[in-house]
């Protein structure tokens, strides 16, 4: 799906979902001699956090902000983490749905015959 159109809540929510993929993501390290599961660190690098305080914001200003740099942030995540972010807020491009999909709005052709 190459289409989102984002408004500043559903950035939220893709933000806030992008934050816990991110976090969900562990490395092992040994530290004294244990090895131990950190958790993954990129959400912060990307600054998901500062973003998220932006979406947040009273200020309209500053909301427009955050959604500006989610905006940029967005196309330079790898499919698989879109994928996931868009799964976990329950977006779903209707066009690729199954027919007998309860989400989908579109309609059964109509046989004429009966």
């Amino acid at each position: 799906m190459d289409n989102e159109e984002f408004t500043v809540e559903t950035a939220l929510d893709a933000a806030t979902a992008l934050h816990r993929v991110l976090a969900a993501r562990t490395h092992r390290r040994k530290v004294m001699g244990q090895e131990v599961l950190i958790p993954g660190q990129l959400g912060e690098a990307l600054h998901v956090p500062q973003i998220i305080r932006r979406l947040q914001a009273k200020q309209a200003r500053q909301r427009d902000r955050g959604l500006e740099d989610f905006q940029e942030l967005w196309p330079t995540l790898s499919p698989a983490t879109r994928d996931k972010v868009l799964h976990d807020i329950g977006w779903y491009d209707p066009e690729s749905l199954d027919w007998e999909d309860k989400r989908s709005n579109r309609r059964p052709v109509i046989d004429p015959d009966h």
